[in-house]
């Protein structure tokens, strides 16, 4: 309808019509610029909000990436903690297993120390006993030797006829040879077993009872021949016994029924008593000086009685004829005790000033200890009486008090020693009066005649050893402390003593082997007067108590005397140490 309307328009309306088309066409235009503009605007709108979502998201994303970062490292971390740990658990436990493992080990070390300190004191103790076997073979092998050279075959004894003894020495000497052959294969197979010493004490036992045998048939002999000859002389008996009493008066009795003879004496002499009551005085004073340390109760106080008696005691213990330097490092030992230095022993230091009473003490149970050795130790073995008596008489010399009381043990041990018989006593017990005579006596059992006499035998030649023998380092310019003047008044107080059976024989036998020899250099002609004497006139008084039981010291004694006069010589004793031993 517009086009129809068109050509009927006027030019000026054209005109105002193509102004209105191309007002509306700007109207058109700016609005569709407008709506341009503004769709412009919502995109950059759109494209600024999703830019602004995207940023968002991005950091979003950055931020969830970091957090897992955080957490990735956080874990890590955790783990690596969990895993520190874990390691240093196992560095723990390793290092437990470690220790565990150091201990077990040192334990095991330990015990393999111990196990070789034990096979090592078993060795020892092993070889220690066989050579104790060794030298209870050489000891048995020199009784059955002894015992053998009393056996004579040519033996005849006045006015008895033959008595045949060559069965007896033929015994003897298979005896001999077969204690021989088994000491030779012992040693040739190392120590002697205790099989061996077995063997050899019964061989010892097989000559002991020939030599009884011999005994019992000689003493049968002569019973045979007394009992022919006693008529004939009971008168004469009884003739010479009127004789005697018209002239001397009735004689003595001694302790027994034995009756003394003239010129000799029931008791001993005053002055000696006199000596011997001083000493165990002297004795008594020095036990009651250290009485607190023996009666406190105080185990601290106990310990160190314990200490110093081991201290003391151990040292003797172990004096041997080994090497001359053992000797003197025993002595040193000793002497340094005493001295008030500090000792090594049980593994600690020890001294006597760690009591005030300690000193009196271990003089006390040292010289108690020393008279033990000799009456067991050199007692079994006779040679080790001049080893203790080297360190014995050393002391002695620095220490006199030792000295003294090593004499009052001695002769309450051995009465002989003083000598001293000591009398028997209305109302003592005979076991009091055995103690008293040097006995040891057990629940009212009396110990063994044998055994006694080896005790005695022990002690009197430990007590010979010392009176001749000075400690070589010693100080030369002084007299000895208890010298050989000692023993030749013992010997002379002995002879002027009426004489006991069996103990007489054997103690004069055992003093003068191991101290005759210096006695013979000291006293020379005086000595041999003396030994005269003693065969002469002493001897005759002791075969007249001696039973026929009790033949085997006295016989051992004569023969002892005769061969002496005959070589006009008394052989230095065995065991007795030489120059050379003491560069040992």
């Amino acid at each position: 309808m517009d086009q129809e309307v068109l050509p009927t328009l006027l030019p000026s309306k054209v005109t105002e019509v193509e102004g209105c088309i191309r007002m509306y066409e700007e109207v058109h235009r700016l609005k569709g610029k407008e709506w341009l503009r503004q769709r412009q605007e919502q995109q950059e709108q759109m494209v600024r909000a999703v830019y602004d979502l995207a940023s968002e998201q991005l950091k979003r994303f950055d931020e969830l990436k970091e957090l897992k970062r955080h957490q990735e490292f956080q874990d890590l971390q955790e783990v690596m903690e969990k895993s520190l740990k874990e390691t240093q658990g196992q560095q723990e436990k390793l290092k437990e297993e470690h220790r565990h493992r150091a201990k077990v080990l040192n334990l095991k070390l330990r015990e393999a120390q111990q196990q070789r300190q034990r096979q090592e004191e078993l060795e020892r103790l092993r070889k220690e006993e066989g050579q104790e076997r060794l030298r209870r073979l050489y000891s048995i092998q020199e009784e059955v030797l002894q015992l053998n050279q009393q056996i004579d075959p040519n033996y005849r004894h006045k006015d008895l006829p033959k008595i045949d003894l060559s069965a007896y020495s033929s015994r003897g000497n298979q005896i001999c040879g077969l204690v021989s052959g088994l000491i030779r294969t012992a040693s040739e197979r190392g120590f002697p077993t205790q099989v061996d010493v077995a063997n050899i004490e019964r061989a010892l036992q097989e000559m002991r009872g020939l030599i009884s045998s011999m005994q019992q048939e000689i003493a049968a002999a002569v019973e045979e021949k007394k009992r022919r000859d006693e008529e004939s002389r009971k008168q004469q008996e009884l003739q010479k016994k009127s004789q005697m009493k018209a002239q001397n008066g009735a004689p003595a009795q001694l302790p027994g029924g034995k009756q003394t003879k003239e010129g000799h004496q029931v008791k001993t002499d005053k002055s000696i008593m006199r000596w011997y009551q001083e000493l165990q005085d002297a004795a008594n004073r020095c036990a009651a000086s250290f009485s607190a340390i023996s009666n406190c109760k105080d185990s601290e106080v106990k310990k160190t009685k314990m200490d110093l008696q081991k201290a003391a005691t151990i040292p003797v213990s172990q004096i041997s004829s080994i090497a001359g330097s053992q000797l003197r490092e025993i002595f040193d030992r000793i002497n340094n005790l005493l001295s008030g230095k500090s000792v090594r022993s049980g593994g600690q230091n020890v001294s006597v000033t760690q009591h005030p009473q300690g000193l009196d003490f271990v003089y006390y149970k040292l010289a108690e200890k020393f008279v033990s050795q000799g009456e067991e130790e050199v007692a079994s073995h006779r040679e080790a009486a001049f080893p203790i008596a080297a360190v014995a008489s050393g002391i002695w010399e620095i220490h006199p008090q030792f000295g003294d009381l090593f004499l009052a043990h001695l002769h309450k041990k051995c009465p002989y020693s003083v000598p001293f018989y000591p009398a028997f006593k209305e109302g003592t017990s005979m076991e009091e009066y055995k103690r008293m005579l040097g006995y040891q006596v057990k629940d009212s059992k009396i110990e063994e005649q044998d055994h006694f006499l080896k005790r005695m035998s022990g002690m009197i030649r430990l007590y010979a050893a010392i009176i001749q023998f000075r400690w070589p380092y010693g100080n030369r310019q002084g007299t000895h402390p208890h010298g050989l003047s000692y023993g030749w008044r013992w010997l002379a107080h002995m002879l002027n003593m009426e004489p006991l059976a069996d103990v007489t024989a054997t103690l004069l036998f055992d003093f003068l082997e191991v101290c005759g020899n210096a006695l013979m250099k000291q006293y020379q002609v005086q000595f041999w007067k003396m030994i005269l004497l003693i065969r002469e006139d002493y001897f005759p008084r002791i075969e007249a108590i001696t039973s026929s039981g009790q033949m085997g010291s006295l016989i051992r004694f004569k023969q002892f005397l005769e061969e002496c006069l005959q070589k006009k010589e008394i052989p230095l004793p065995k065991g007795f140490l030489q120059s050379s031993f003491w560069r040992s």
